[in-house]
């Protein structure tokens, strides 16, 4: 995948040219694909940190319609909104040390103010769990303070060092976290559960890209967590599974290295169950990458920034494009007025097709025409962004068919990804039918025995297939297909104990 990582400068200032159109095909080069379409759809900009980025108006609105869908639902759930440092002390980072380990490679430190040295180095936080404990033993002290429930938004630093991609993967990114204290496991166990269908439903009902809700492995797990769940969603054109989301039951190991413990009713002390959560603005790169073509971006019109673009059109010198502009004009606020997003783009100095090129880089899912004939005969023309479509709808029909045909893109999309998805699941039985399966581009649906060392022996063994790296497990799914007695792991030759999702990943 092309990254923007460190190279050549002419590499990097190709990157960061905005012509119109787009150059390479999805299909055949998705990794500089993909670079030319955020950046050409005005969704981010590079920066002179490598693997950092600019994210752009675009990239924001999308992801402030999907953090006011989850601010909505906290508040439902009685979940209070925090704001946590971004710096944490190496004692407190070091007192979880397995927790750490998982992270280590990638935790970025100040070590000077101005020229002088500190006298201990900081970390800016990879997640926050050594920042928020401490406290959360001074503020849990009784049964009474239970549930804790608390989440935060915040940008976090991961120093990747390997291909460093928009979105993706990059050094710092925005996210959401939650972290909850119960008293039971039962508890922790059902609000997993909640939180990881908030998810489902960001990307399904929101991104219209299709997940799956399972299990990770023992080794895939959140570090000095009990167990983790995930959502799964997987990219056809590279044939790589992405966890799209996580929700971490932290079990009692946390609340034992920090401290949490309170008082139940009949006086006795235990520690608390704990969990934590979280997805982040990858979620914006997996929506680009599932729906994105050879014009540039797709947008969902449920995050969509801009629903409805709206040009006007005239074949010749002689039309009126006074009573075109108005019928524009009327046609913005028609819209508008009713709640959909709609501009106008009545820029003299480009041409009608420079603007369809421009606003289907854009993603933009409705384009409106509007021409002398349109005018004439009271209608507008509709162009669907995601198949091309056009209708000609009458303005006393306007909203309704607006909304109408919105609706329908944003199931399309959804339908159509699952689709593309669903026809990449490969069952499989054998070491040998999971090769070809990998070497396929396949989502790998395997039996497995379940054993971690077994897990770490696929991951070596498939190191050195082709040019694509290793395979592992992406999740055990909730939905379990039947499982006959005697159906041996696919690796091992053990018996099977459970169905699998195995394949490359990001």
């Amino acid at each position: 995948m092309s990254s923007g990582n460190d190279g050549s400068e002419k590499k990097k200032n190709k990157k960061k040219e905005t012509k119109l159109g787009m150059t390479y095909k999805k299909d055949a080069s998705f990794g500089d694909w993909y670079s030319e379409a955020v950046v050409h759809g005005e969704m981010i900009e590079y920066y002179g940190v490598s693997g950092c980025y600019i994210l752009m108006p675009s990239a924001m609105r999308v992801w402030n319609v999907l953090k006011d869908f989850f601010d909505s639902d906290m508040k439902k759930l009685k979940v209070n909104p925090y704001y946590f440092p971004l710096f944490v002390t190496e004692s407190a980072l070091q007192k979880e040390k397995d927790h750490i380990e998982g992270f280590a490679p990638e935790v970025a430190w100040v070590t000077k103010s101005g020229q002088s040295d500190l006298e201990s180095p900081i970390a800016i936080r990879p997640t926050s769990e050594t920042i928020m404990y401490p406290y959360f033993s001074k503020w849990i002290r009784s049964y009474r303070d239970l549930p804790f429930r608390c989440y935060q938004w915040c940008n976090v630093v991961r120093w990747e060092f390997s291909d460093p991609t928009p979105f993706i993967r990059s050094r710092e990114f925005l996210w959401q976290e939650g972290h909850s204290a119960f008293a039971t496991k039962e508890e922790a166990d059902e609000e997993v559960l909640q939180v990881l269908e908030l998810y489902r439903r960001i990307y399904e009902e929101f991104l219209a890209v299709p997940v799956i809700k399972g299990r990770k492995s023992e080794m895939e797990k959140f570090a000095g967590g009990l167990y983790t769940t995930s959502v799964e969603a997987f990219i056809p054109n590279t044939g790589r599974g992405i966890q799209a989301a996580t929700s971490h039951c932290l079990g009692q190991k946390f609340a034992d290295m920090f401290g949490i413990k309170f008082e139940d009713d009949k006086g006795s002390r235990s520690n608390v169950w704990q969990n934590s959560w979280g997805y982040s603005t990858r979620s914006i790169g997996v929506m680009v990458m599932t729906h994105g073509d050879d014009k540039g971006l797709v947008l969902p019109p449920r995050v969509a920034p801009l629903q409805v673009i709206v040009i006007p059109v005239s074949y010749s010198k002689d039309a009126d494009m006074a009573s075109i502009k108005g019928a524009c004009e009327s046609t913005v606020c028609t819209l508008s007025q009713s709640g959909i997003r709609a501009e106008l783009d009545d820029r003299a100095n480009h041409s009608p097709g420079w603007k369809y090129s421009h606003w289907e880089m854009k993603g933009v899912p409705l384009r409106i025409e509007i021409g002398p004939k349109d005018v004439a005969n009271k209608q507008v023309r509709i162009v669907r962004r995601d198949n091309g479509a056009k209708v000609d709808v009458p303005l006393t029909n306007l909203v309704d068919e607006v909304t109408v045909l919105l609706d329908g893109i944003q199931e399309n999309l959804f339908r159509t990804a699952t689709e593309r998805r669903d026809a990449c699941i490969q069952v499989i039985h054998t070491w040998d039918e999971f090769i070809a399966a990998l070497n396929n581009k396949r989502l790998i649906l395997a039996p497995w025995c379940d054993e971690e060392k077994v897990e770490k022996d696929v991951k070596v063994r498939t190191r050195g297939e082709g040019e694509l790296g290793a395979a592992k497990t992406l999740c055990t799914p909730f939905d379990q297909p039947e499982l006959p007695q005697g159906t041996m792991c696919f690796a091992s030759g053990k018996p099977a104990k459970t169905w699998s999702f195995w394949g490359r990943s990001y």
